[in-house]
């Protein structure tokens, strides 16, 4: 395998990691916004359990079950077929998902008083509280229409070898959400309606930012409607599975829900702002890895090269590993640090970030999982076999529940975050054992060595850290002091981390030097 090859994996997921650290940020900036103006209360929570309902269709028929079935037909299209009769199924694939979605769409409108009811029942002893959650969540149901065409068109891209536009389109979604409350939370009574205007003006700017990549790769969409189609119908024999697998985990996430509204208040809006940060790493780099391997692997099935199937896997694993563990043990150990410079502002108390660290400190656990989830899935998905996940995805959530039930007596709300963490671990572990069962040259051994390393390598750094008092480092104060302390834990981490794996002759950190000495000679 030549160099080149052997560098695409890693070289196509620094572009999408990067376009998709600028699209976090931005989120973490659309999260201060909210934090900012409307802290950690009663509305804040109607927002969160209204857009949860919208979000996790999203992830149902748009983000997660659709691009993942759709990319390796689409992809198999155009090695075996050309790109005419792949674009032929990516007009068939929208113009069914404006029917199918859009009357969807129709029937949340009209029963999302039950849907609030089933969600989060312990609103329901609030009228007012129950009344703006069902509001809020009616003007939020179209973004599941407009999500489900942006990701199509997500995946016609990542298929074109396009990464970068698809992974910044994120950032119109959150640009909306930051603007619309700044200029518009004067002009309503109840201020957290410009969250949801947010929230449809980001989901349009997706759609509008990848139409000029779209025309650049040649594809114009034509409305084409024909559910019989044989390409729709191997999406369908993929999907099926996969909204199963995914039905079953957004429902232990209702059951979360639910379980929340029922304790303190506030409580549904600490795992909120901790999740989000959690959120960050993993849509940085194990999103991005994933987003980069399902076309690669779905290409490498349809040409018949395992070994080339093989490499991509181990590479993807490699470098979620070593992206991701030093990022979970950071979150662990310092996150009340990032919490209280990313939130502490305005209606955002002390007793707030408090709350929200111990939850993100649960969820820092659970990091590996989801990230290896998203590299690992997108192999089977490839393979045609959508079965596998959903199966394991069941387990998982049973798993979810039962902790659910078992850890809050012992954590409260952090103890749902540290049940969604173990689930996540359990899945992964799942996947890749049952990925060697089928393809036996996936090498269990070599990536547990590798992640052995890493997870030693991140534990020194963070330990070392620890024991540096980066506050009298600095004579600056406030928010200058804040961002002071943070950057030197991360840059401290960092150092020693990178160090301590070049001693254990971990070959990514010859990677990254080499990237980074080609960028300074640039």
């Amino acid at each position: 395998m030549s160099n080149k090859e052997n560098q695409s994996v890693a070289s196509s997921a620094g572009k999408v990691s990067l376009a998709t650290a600028i699209s976090r940020i931005l989120g973490l900036v659309r999260e201060q916004v909210q934090a900012y103006f409307f802290g950690a209360g009663m509305m804040t929570d109607a927002f969160v359990a209204a857009f949860r309902i919208p979000n996790l269709l999203r992830d149902l028929f748009a983000e997660g079950a659709l691009s993942s079935a759709f990319v390796p037909v689409f992809k198999e299209k155009i090695v075996n077929r050309g790109k005419e009769e792949a674009f032929r199924l990516a007009n068939l694939t929208i113009s069914n998902l404006v029917l199918v979605v859009g009357g969807i769409v129709a029937l949340g409108i009209i029963f999302t008083p039950a849907l609030i009811y089933i969600s989060a029942k312990g609103f329901y002893d609030d009228p007012a509280k129950f009344a703006l959650t069902v509001n809020l969540t009616r003007i939020m149901f179209v973004f599941l229409l407009m999500v489900s065409v942006s990701a199509v068109q997500m995946g016609i891209l990542n298929s074109c070898g396009r990464f970068g536009v698809p992974a910044l389109a994120p950032t119109l979604f959150n640009a909306g959400m930051i603007l619309a409350p700044v200029l518009l939370y004067s002009y309503f009574e109840v201020p957290i309606y410009t969250m949801a205007i947010g929230v449809l003006l980001g989901g349009l700017g997706q759609i509008l930012f990848q139409v000029p990549s779209l025309r650049k790769v040649g594809y114009r969409f034509k409305f084409q409607a024909d559910f019989k189609d044989e390409g729709i119908a191997k999406i369908n024999r993929l999907i099926s599975p996969m909204i199963l697998g995914l039905s079953a985990s957004r429902i232990n996430i209702l059951v979360s829900t639910l379980l929340a509204s029922l304790l303190a208040e506030g409580a549904m809006s600490y795992l909120n702002y901790a999740y989000r940060l959690m959120h960050f790493p993993l849509g940085v780099f194990g999103v991005a890895l994933g987003t980069v391997a399902l076309p690669k692997v779905s290409e490498q099935v349809a040409s018949r090269r395992e070994d080339l199937l093989v490499h991509t896997f181990h590479e993807a694993v490699r470098l979620s590993s070593f992206l991701v563990v030093p990022s979970a043990v950071y979150l662990a150990g310092f996150g009340n640090d990032l919490v209280r410079l990313i939130y502490e502002r305005g209606a955002f108390d002390a007793a707030a970030t408090t709350n929200t660290a111990q939850a993100l400190l649960f969820y820092s656990f659970g990091l590996v999982g989801f990230a290896g989830v998203r590299v690992a899935a997108p192999v089977f998905y490839a393979l045609g076999d959508a079965r596998r996940p959903m199966i394991y995805s069941l387990v998982s959530v049973g798993i979810n529940i039962v902790l659910n039930f078992a850890l809050i007596p012992f954590w409260g709300f952090a103890g749902l975050a540290a049940a969604t963490s173990a689930a996540g671990l359990v899945n992964f572990l799942q996947l890749i054992l049952s990925l060697r069962r089928q393809i036996p040259a996936v090498d269990i051994r070599f990536i547990a060595v590798h992640f052995l390393k890493v997870a030693v390598a991140a534990l020194v750094a963070f330990i070392s850290a620890r024991f540096i008092p980066f506050e009298s480092w600095f004579t600056v104060t406030g928010l200058a002091g804040k961002i002071s302390t943070v950057t030197a834990q991360i840059a401290v981490m960092g150092i020693i981390y990178l160090v301590v794996l070049k001693i254990l002759k971990v070959e990514e950190v010859g990677r990254l030097l080499s990237y980074l000495n080609r960028l300074l000679r640039k």
